[in-house]
Protein backbone atom coordinates (compact mmCIF):
# COMPACT_ATOMS: atom_id res chain seq x y z
CA UNK A 1 0.00 0.00 0.00
CA UNK A 2 1.27 3.59 -0.74
CA UNK A 3 0.92 5.20 2.11
CA UNK A 4 1.33 8.77 0.17
CA UNK A 5 -2.00 8.02 -2.27
CA UNK A 6 -5.23 9.21 -0.87
CA UNK A 7 -6.51 7.79 -4.06
CA UNK A 8 -8.59 11.28 -4.51
CA UNK A 9 -7.61 11.19 -7.85
CA UNK A 10 -8.48 7.58 -8.98
CA UNK A 11 -11.23 7.63 -10.88
CA UNK A 12 -13.84 5.02 -9.58
CA UNK A 13 -15.58 4.33 -12.43
CA UNK A 14 -13.90 1.95 -15.15
CA UNK A 15 -15.78 3.63 -18.02
CA UNK A 16 -18.21 6.78 -19.28
CA UNK A 17 -18.22 9.00 -15.86
CA UNK A 18 -16.27 10.24 -13.05
CA UNK A 19 -16.86 9.27 -9.22
CA UNK A 20 -13.60 10.37 -6.70
CA UNK A 21 -14.14 9.26 -3.23
CA UNK A 22 -11.82 11.70 -0.88
CA UNK A 23 -12.72 9.28 2.07
CA UNK A 24 -12.32 10.81 5.50
CA UNK A 25 -12.51 14.83 5.15
CA UNK A 26 -12.87 15.59 8.66
CA UNK A 27 -12.26 14.45 11.80
CA UNK A 28 -15.09 12.41 14.12
CA UNK A 29 -15.82 15.11 16.30
CA UNK A 30 -16.26 17.73 13.88
CA UNK A 31 -18.22 14.88 11.70
CA UNK A 32 -20.31 14.66 15.08
CA UNK A 33 -21.10 18.21 15.63
CA UNK A 34 -22.21 19.07 12.18
CA UNK A 35 -24.26 15.80 12.26
CA UNK A 36 -26.31 16.75 15.39
CA UNK A 37 -26.24 20.65 13.66
CA UNK A 38 -27.76 19.31 11.10
CA UNK A 39 -30.37 17.37 12.75
CA UNK A 40 -31.43 20.25 14.96
CA UNK A 41 -31.19 23.02 12.38
CA UNK A 42 -33.00 21.96 8.96
CA UNK A 43 -36.55 22.17 8.04
CA UNK A 44 -37.24 18.50 7.31
CA UNK A 45 -40.12 17.02 5.75
CA UNK A 46 -41.05 13.67 4.38
CA UNK A 47 -40.20 13.00 0.53
CA UNK A 48 -43.24 12.96 -1.78
CA UNK A 49 -43.03 11.43 -5.52
CA UNK A 50 -45.88 11.33 -7.80
CA UNK A 51 -46.02 7.63 -9.42
CA UNK A 52 -48.59 6.52 -12.04
CA UNK A 53 -50.63 9.78 -10.82
CA UNK A 54 -50.45 8.64 -6.58
CA UNK A 55 -49.11 10.27 -4.35
CA UNK A 56 -46.26 8.62 -2.48
CA UNK A 57 -44.90 9.94 0.88
CA UNK A 58 -41.55 8.33 1.67
CA UNK A 59 -39.92 7.64 5.47
CA UNK A 60 -36.87 9.56 4.72
CA UNK A 61 -37.05 12.65 5.04
CA UNK A 62 -35.44 15.88 2.77
CA UNK A 63 -34.45 19.44 2.73
CA UNK A 64 -33.80 22.01 -0.65
CA UNK A 65 -31.19 25.03 -0.10
CA UNK A 66 -29.58 27.41 -1.65
CA UNK A 67 -28.32 30.81 -2.14
CA UNK A 68 -31.47 31.67 -4.03
CA UNK A 69 -35.05 30.90 -3.77
CA UNK A 70 -34.55 27.76 -6.41
CA UNK A 71 -37.07 25.53 -7.55
CA UNK A 72 -36.19 21.99 -8.08
CA UNK A 73 -38.39 19.44 -9.60
CA UNK A 74 -37.93 15.58 -9.30
CA UNK A 75 -40.18 12.73 -9.18
CA UNK A 76 -42.83 14.79 -10.48
CA UNK A 77 -42.93 17.16 -7.71
CA UNK A 78 -41.03 20.59 -7.22
CA UNK A 79 -39.38 22.17 -3.88
CA UNK A 80 -38.37 25.89 -3.17
CA UNK A 81 -35.00 26.40 -1.89
CA UNK A 82 -34.56 27.82 1.59
CA UNK A 83 -31.70 30.06 2.05
CA UNK A 84 -28.30 28.64 3.45
CA UNK A 85 -27.90 28.38 7.11
CA UNK A 86 -24.42 29.34 8.53
CA UNK A 87 -23.33 25.18 8.88
CA UNK A 88 -24.50 24.33 5.33
CA UNK A 89 -22.44 27.82 3.94
CA UNK A 90 -19.49 26.63 6.10
CA UNK A 91 -19.40 23.01 4.97
CA UNK A 92 -20.12 24.39 1.34
CA UNK A 93 -17.42 26.45 1.80
CA UNK A 94 -15.46 23.30 2.56
CA UNK A 95 -16.46 21.13 -0.34
CA UNK A 96 -15.56 23.81 -2.53
CA UNK A 97 -12.00 24.05 -1.36
CA UNK A 98 -11.43 20.67 -1.33
CA UNK A 99 -12.94 19.80 -4.54
CA UNK A 100 -12.36 23.13 -6.53
CA UNK A 101 -15.87 22.93 -7.97
CA UNK A 102 -18.79 25.55 -6.99
CA UNK A 103 -22.13 24.93 -5.88
CA UNK A 104 -25.17 26.86 -5.05
CA UNK A 105 -27.79 24.70 -4.19
CA UNK A 106 -28.12 21.50 -1.72
CA UNK A 107 -30.22 18.51 -1.41
CA UNK A 108 -30.01 17.08 2.12
CA UNK A 109 -31.38 13.34 2.95
CA UNK A 110 -32.09 11.75 6.41
CA UNK A 111 -32.27 8.37 6.78
CA UNK A 112 -33.79 7.42 10.46
CA UNK A 113 -32.13 3.70 9.89
CA UNK A 114 -30.95 1.33 7.44
CA UNK A 115 -34.57 -0.01 6.49
CA UNK A 116 -34.64 3.66 4.67
CA UNK A 117 -33.05 3.77 1.43
CA UNK A 118 -32.79 4.75 -2.25
CA UNK A 119 -33.74 3.09 -5.12
CA UNK A 120 -31.45 3.05 -8.95
CA UNK A 121 -31.62 6.61 -10.30
CA UNK A 122 -29.62 8.78 -11.90
CA UNK A 123 -29.77 12.75 -11.02
CA UNK A 124 -30.27 14.18 -14.88
CA UNK A 125 -32.91 16.67 -13.84
CA UNK A 126 -32.95 19.55 -16.38
CA UNK A 127 -32.50 21.88 -13.33
CA UNK A 128 -29.06 20.87 -12.96
CA UNK A 129 -25.70 22.13 -14.82
CA UNK A 130 -25.16 19.25 -17.42
CA UNK A 131 -22.56 17.67 -16.63
CA UNK A 132 -21.56 19.20 -13.31
CA UNK A 133 -20.23 18.07 -10.25
CA UNK A 134 -22.40 16.67 -7.32
CA UNK A 135 -20.15 16.67 -4.01
CA UNK A 136 -21.96 14.00 -1.49
CA UNK A 137 -20.89 14.76 2.53
CA UNK A 138 -22.09 11.82 4.48
CA UNK A 139 -22.47 11.76 8.32
CA UNK A 140 -23.69 9.43 10.69
CA UNK A 141 -23.93 6.10 9.92
CA UNK A 142 -22.02 4.64 7.43
CA UNK A 143 -23.51 2.71 4.72
CA UNK A 144 -22.93 1.20 1.48
CA UNK A 145 -23.15 3.11 -1.73
CA UNK A 146 -23.70 1.52 -5.38
CA UNK A 147 -23.15 2.33 -8.85
CA UNK A 148 -24.82 0.32 -11.96
CA UNK A 149 -23.86 1.03 -15.31
CA UNK A 150 -27.00 1.52 -17.66
CA UNK A 151 -25.73 -0.82 -20.23
CA UNK A 152 -23.11 -2.93 -19.41
CA UNK A 153 -25.33 -3.77 -16.02
CA UNK A 154 -21.60 -3.64 -14.03
CA UNK A 155 -21.54 -2.35 -10.60
CA UNK A 156 -19.49 -1.12 -8.39
CA UNK A 157 -20.04 -0.54 -4.50
CA UNK A 158 -18.29 1.46 -1.80
CA UNK A 159 -18.88 2.40 2.14
CA UNK A 160 -19.07 6.00 2.60
CA UNK A 161 -17.67 7.05 6.42
CA UNK A 162 -19.11 9.36 8.42
CA UNK A 163 -17.52 12.69 7.69
CA UNK A 164 -16.57 11.58 4.07
CA UNK A 165 -16.70 13.44 0.54
CA UNK A 166 -17.77 11.46 -2.67
CA UNK A 167 -18.20 13.79 -6.16
CA UNK A 168 -19.91 12.01 -9.51
CA UNK A 169 -18.95 14.31 -12.27
CA UNK A 170 -18.91 14.02 -16.24
CA UNK A 171 -20.71 11.79 -18.15
CA UNK A 172 -21.67 9.94 -14.60
CA UNK A 173 -25.39 10.96 -14.34
CA UNK A 174 -25.78 10.17 -18.31
CA UNK A 175 -24.40 6.39 -18.05
CA UNK A 176 -24.81 5.45 -14.73
CA UNK A 177 -27.34 4.84 -11.83
CA UNK A 178 -26.85 4.72 -8.20
CA UNK A 179 -28.38 4.06 -5.22
CA UNK A 180 -28.47 3.51 -1.39
CA UNK A 181 -29.34 -0.18 -0.72
CA UNK A 182 -31.49 -0.65 2.49
CA UNK A 183 -30.18 -3.14 5.52
CA UNK A 184 -31.47 -4.60 8.73
CA UNK A 185 -28.07 -4.20 10.49
CA UNK A 186 -28.06 -0.69 10.47
CA UNK A 187 -30.03 0.94 13.51
CA UNK A 188 -28.61 4.48 13.28
CA UNK A 189 -29.77 7.78 11.31
CA UNK A 190 -27.60 9.09 8.43
CA UNK A 191 -27.52 12.36 7.13
CA UNK A 192 -26.36 13.08 3.05
CA UNK A 193 -26.09 16.35 1.66
CA UNK A 194 -26.06 16.26 -2.26
CA UNK A 195 -23.96 20.05 -2.75
CA UNK A 196 -25.29 20.66 -6.96
CA UNK A 197 -25.33 23.48 -9.12
CA UNK A 198 -29.00 25.03 -10.36
CA UNK A 199 -28.55 26.83 -13.80
CA UNK A 200 -32.27 26.87 -14.99
CA UNK A 201 -32.85 29.97 -16.77
CA UNK A 202 -35.84 31.28 -14.84
CA UNK A 203 -33.85 30.91 -11.75
CA UNK A 204 -31.23 32.96 -12.94
CA UNK A 205 -31.21 36.81 -11.96
CA UNK A 206 -31.66 39.23 -14.59
CA UNK A 207 -29.21 41.18 -16.17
Amino acid sequence: MDLFNTDITTNRLPYDGEVHYYGKIMDTQQAQFFFNKLLETIVWKNDEAVMFGKLIVTPRKVAWYGQELFKYTYSNTTKTAFRWTPALLELKTLVEEKTGETFNACLLNLYHSGTEGMGWHSDGETDLKKNGAIASLSFGAERLFAFKHKETKQTISLILERGSLLVMKGNTQKHWLHRLPPTKKINTARVNLTFRTIVKKENLPEN
